[in-house]
């Protein structure tokens, strides 16, 4: 097949290209090599030269069809993620340019054969929870001042009695408590539901916490892989945010790969949305423990850093029995995912400059905060 991967030059649209290239189909990559995450605006060395590299971005209608012509198939993976109040972007990039791949297959009669796009966990907020009599929830955000206090758990939201018990979380909730989760829900619908209407298979991938080499060192808010390796690599404690109790789910980036490839060639994944995860539940603490035995840091102990970051969820992971159910599972470790990056690494220049660089747009978002209690 002739495949088109927007968003092909960054961390999960370059590996699925490699895989694809080696199952032999040809692969076309349009990319607009942002910043920070491409820095200069460079195209990056890793990039298999058999890929037909096209730059720009995905919401040039032009651009977007002249790449789409000839194509059995789309990766849709381009999208906007940070932390900054720049609302409109966040829909513009994800659902704007997923709805116009839809109306440029049906416009001009594009004989494409399957469009899956990326989500994310991101949709799921805070996740499912238990109350104490049993029932299911699904909390609201936590407050700036519940957070400051040091007060970490869920609160039981109106008519749910305490304490909440976090639940694996399945693809019926959706429950988004930021900018990004929630044009990452439009963007499944978007796909989804046209797809369906016009007759093209579709399928919406929401991946969890992927991890691995080829992660940009320069985002600075996503990627505890990344910050925590980059601080044990320079000799530095890594930041552990609230008590470091928060349950996350890490996925290897070669097994979101091999979920990719799954949804592309099995017909029973079409106008579908997964959730793509690890399928073992980790504290961040029992993470960054996990860094520190690949870097071999002799005891070392998390500590908590007094402070916590507004926005985060407080325990999240990410129920992976669909997706399974088609014969996927992850078969890569924390350790596995830890070791790669370790040696990616070795290819970054004047780290402490990175770690600054994140540290310093942190502090500039206003995301990190003290505990006052």
């Amino acid at each position: 097949m002739r495949i088109l991967i927007t968003g092909g030059a960054g961390f999960i649209g370059s590996h699925t290209a490699d895989a694809l290239l080696k199952l032999g189909h040809s692969v076309r990559v349009l990319d607009s090599l942002e910043e920070p995450v491409h820095p200069g605006h460079r195209k990056p060395a890793y990039l298999d030269p058999r890929i037909e590299f096209v730059h720009g971005d995905v919401r040039n209608e032009k651009l977007l069809l002249d790449s789409m012509r000839g194509v059995d198939a789309v990766y849709h993976l381009a999208a906007f993620q940070d932390y900054l109040p720049v609302f409109s972007k966040y829909f513009d990039v994800n659902v704007t340019s997923t709805a116009l791949i839809y109306e440029l297959i049906v416009r001009e009669k594009l004989p494409i054969k399957k469009v899956i796009v990326a989500s994310s966990q991101a949709t799921l907020g805070e996740g499912l929870y238990l109350d104490a009599d049993g029932k299911r929830c699904l909390p609201d955000i936590r407050d700036d001042a519940q957070l400051a206090r040091g007060e970490f758990e869920c609160k039981a939201p109106k008519g749910f009695r305490g304490p909440l018990k976090w639940q694996a979380t399945d693809e019926t909730v959706a429950n988004p408590q930021n900018q990004y989760g929630i044009s990452k829900i439009a963007e499944e619908k978007v796909a989804l539901h046209l797809g369906k209407r016009y007759g093209i298979p579709s399928v919406a991938m929401r991946y969890s916490i992927v991890q691995g080499p080829r992660q940009s060192f320069y985002n600075a808010y996503s990627g505890a892989c990344r910050i925590f390796c980059l601080s044990f690599h320079v000799g530095q404690e890594p930041s552990i945010y609230e008590d470091g109790q928060q349950i996350r789910d890490f996925v290897n980036i070669h097994d979101v790969v091999d979920a990719n490839v799954l949804c592309l060639l099995d017909s029973r994944a079409d106008y579908e949305m997964f959730h793509v995860g690890g399928d073992k539940a980790y504290t961040v603490s029992q993470f960054a423990s996990a860094v520190a035995e690949v870097f071999g840091v002799k005891g070392y102990v998390p500590k908590a850093s007094g402070k916590y970051r507004f926005g985060d969820t407080r325990h999240i992971f990410s129920d992976v029995s669909k997706l399974k159910a088609l014969g996927w599972k992850p078969t890569r470790s924390v350790h596995d995912s830890v070791a790669a990056y370790r040696e990616w690494l070795k290819q970054a220049d004047n780290i402490g400059a990175i770690l600054d660089f994140a540290n310093k747009a942190m502090a500039k978002m206003n995301v990190v905060r003290d505990i006052k209690k």
